[in-house]
């Protein structure tokens, strides 16, 4: 295989053009390139890990100024390496092979790098690409700045100075199929990385350096660089294995960096109207002064805020996204939503959104009856979901998901109702409903259901259900069906959803709840197990005054999450977002019943064209038997029609031979067995009528 430089330093350049450095001290090169760089003299091998495929801030003289920029790393490690006096950086992944990327000694670099790739004694056969867990011959004479062969080259047998070099092992998170099952070739090579370092030995500065720089004094190593998504995913023994292997962690960018990157792009957007738009040097990041003590945001604070989360590249991607539709700079929070949701439009800016919900009142208690609070404690969360008002009494909402409620109380009092219809009223249609039962997480890893299975498992390729499911339609209303059920792990995931708005799933990629609205529905606080009788028993009663009863079920609630579950912390999310119901009696318990009656006619009719009529003493027997245990809720109400009403009805409609039966049947009585609960019906059939 021949090999020709992969680039030439102009291609190691920043994007746009540099931006005026703001109050921040002078920092030539990122801290974890510093890390690097301080301790050259001492580690022969580097793992970095963590945000590696970012760019990174730093500040330059241009012209006589200092100025910010942004840089890839390889960028950023060459900015400092070559102050050392290095000749070349190279890199290595498993596509590629070696490529010089910059350097002036990168044809020399090259020209050795081709030499030994011919060589017998490196396996390299043929033109393929070179295979790292082959090459580690060629490591070693890249550690030694290939000293042996250039002595080799030379004519007069004189001794050649070797060549100050660093390699960067990309996607070394990639080498191996599963870190913890090595294969033995595998662990040979890792190996013989663990005892190059060892063996490696410090050179003396290079011919590069400027004249009389004083960090051309002491002898450094050519380091080995591997570029890592985590420090688990190369051998453990690979860093621990040797002092001279170290570990540097490169972190996510944090406020003050996206400030200062917001400022950079906002100087690409406008040249020159940055220096007038961007916060002052007093660093409040505001502009206007407002009322309440409270200044707006200029665009460049808004974008950094917006952006709050984000990698700087992804910022970057987002300023681009912008210039190609045309947005002005002080739209970038809307790039930045396009940019994290992979949409544009936006249901909740909408005016019809808002109607809907101005007229929601009707819409609800419609479909669920006798939750008169609980629907106008629903309608106020929707109401500020919808202006954007969720959180708003923090300094910063950040990225929250536009509402949260927790519904509670006894079993069958319409929680699973009011969801379903939350989705049609929010969004016009219950396709955007989506229902987690939580008893269906209640195992060890069940998290993994939710955001997906962590590399090397079963269904890591599949993903998870959550997580897919929100990206695929961001605007959703996700309903998490009796989350007392649920497992520790998913309680946690439950945390970090309500704090933070999102989630990053087993194959790395973050999925954002910022548009949604969260529904949990829970029994708690209404039974308890008595430790005596280990029997259930019900603290609260369909008599008890409904300010009373979700007093009690708030109490008992909180009891259970602090004291049981040991998770304060998430009950201290919910908040006052606690939509307690209450039991379903009186005449809202025969609005319900009225309407399931209607439903079961509408039924016979659109299926057998049939008629359905009852009498009112047969409504009146109907109440008596669905309505007895107030306990049982909506739901209790509907079983019981099962029992009283439809089973005996499709018993009288075969016994009048359903294939000669039209017209309409009419209920006049219904009698149920006190001995085994068995139900009659006493029906007349009209073949006149309908």
């Amino acid at each position: 295989m021949s090999l020709s430089s992969g680039s030439t330093e102009s291609r190691l350049t920043k994007h746009g053009e540099p931006r005026h450095a703001a109050a921040s001290p002078q920092r030539p090169t990122p801290p974890f390139v510093d890390e690097i760089l301080g301790t050259l003299s001492v580690h022969s091998q580097f793992v970095l890990h963590g945000n590696i495929r970012d760019r990174y801030l730093a500040q330059r003289r241009h012209g006589g100024k200092l100025v910010e920029t942004d840089r890839s790393l390889p960028e950023s490690l060459w900015d400092g390496l070559r102050r050392l006096g290095y000749g070349a950086l190279l890199r290595y992944d498993q596509i590629t092979g070696f490529v010089t990327l910059v350097g002036p000694d990168q044809d020399t670099v090259v020209e050795l790098l081709n030499d030994a790739l011919r060589s017998p004694r490196n396996g390299q056969t043929g033109g393929r690409t070179p295979q790292l867990l082959d090459a580690e011959p060629l490591l070693r004479e890249i550690v030694t700045g290939f000293q042996e062969r250039r002595t080799g080259q030379r004519r007069d047998g004189r001794e050649a100075e070797p060549l100050r070099l660093a390699l960067l092992i990309d996607y070394s998170s990639r080498l191996s199929t599963d870190v913890t099952r090595l294969s033995d070739a595998e662990k040979d090579f890792f190996l013989s990385c663990v005892q190059l370092a060892q063996d490696a030995q410090p050179l003396a500065p290079g011919a590069h350096l400027p004249p009389r720089d004083p960090a051309g004094g002491g002898q450094l190593f050519n380091p080995v660089i591997w570029l890592a998504d985590s420090d688990r995913d190369l051998p453990h023994w690979l860093v621990s294995g040797s002092e001279r292997i170290r570990a540097v962690a490169v972190p996510g960018p944090d406020a003050d960096e996206r400030g200062r990157m917001a400022e950079l792009l906002a100087s690409e957007h406008r040249p020159g109207a940055a220096d007038v738009e961007s916060a002052p040097q007093d660093g409040t990041g505001t502009e206007q002064e407002g009322p309440y003590g409270r200044s707006r945001l200029d665009p460049v604070t808004a974008f950094a805020k917006a952006a709050a989360g984000l990698s700087l590249d992804a910022m970057r991607q987002s300023h681009r996204l912008a210039l190609s539709r045309g947005m002005p700079f002080e739209a970038m929070p809307d790039a930045v939503r396009i940019y994290r949701l992979g949409v544009e439009k936006d249901p909740w800016r909408s005016w019809a959104i808002r109607e809907r919900i101005a007229g929601g009142r009707e819409a609800l208690t419609r479909r669920v009856r006798g939750q008169e609070p609980a629907v106008t404690m629903t309608l106020d969360i929707l109401k500020r979901a919808a202006l954007g008002l969720s959180g708003a009494q923090a300094t910063s909402a950040g990225h929250r998901p536009r509402g949260v409620l927790f519904f509670a109380g006894p079993t069958g009092t319409g929680k699973t109702e009011m969801a379903k219809t939350v989705a049609q009223l929010l969004f016009d249609s219950e396709e955007a409903y989506l229902r987690f039962d939580m008893s269906e997480f209640s195992a060890a890893h069940a998290a993994d259901r939710l955001v997906g299975a962590p590399p090397g498992y079963v269904g890591y390729e599949a993903g998870g259900e959550l997580t897919r499911a929100v990206r695929a339609d961001p605007f959703r209303v996700i309903l998490f069906d009796e989350i007392e059920k649920a497992h520790q792990g998913v309680m946690d995931k439950f945390l970090q959803l309500l704090e933070d708005g999102r989630l990053t799933d087993g194959q790395g990629v973050t999925t954002y709840f910022s548009e949604c609205v969260l529904i949990f529905t829970s029994n708690l606080g209404v039974q308890h197990k008595d430790p005596k009788t280990e029997k259930r028993v019900w603290d609260v009663h369909p008599k008890d005054d409904y300010s009373d009863l979700a007093k009690r079920v708030k109490q008992n609630i909180r009891h259970h999450f602090e004291s049981e579950v040991g998770r304060p912390e998430l009950m201290n999310r919910f908040g006052g977002n606690v939509v307690v119901f209450g039991f379903i009696t009186g005449p809202p318990a025969e609005e319900v019943l009225d309407l399931s009656i209607d439903n079961i006619a509408a039924a016979l009719w659109e299926s057998q064209d049939i008629r359905l009529e009852i009498s009112p003493r047969a409504r009146g027997q109907l109440g008596k038997y669905c309505l007895r245990d107030p306990y049982a809720g909506g739901r209790g109400i509907g079983m019981a029609l099962e029992t009283h009403l439809i089973n005996p009805l499709a018993r009288s409609i075969f016994e009048i031979r359903p294939q000669s039966l039209r017209g309409t049947l009419r209920v006049t009585d219904v009698t149920e067995d006190p001995e085994d609960g068995s139900v009659d019906l006493r029906v007349e059939h009209d073949r006149d009528r309908g």
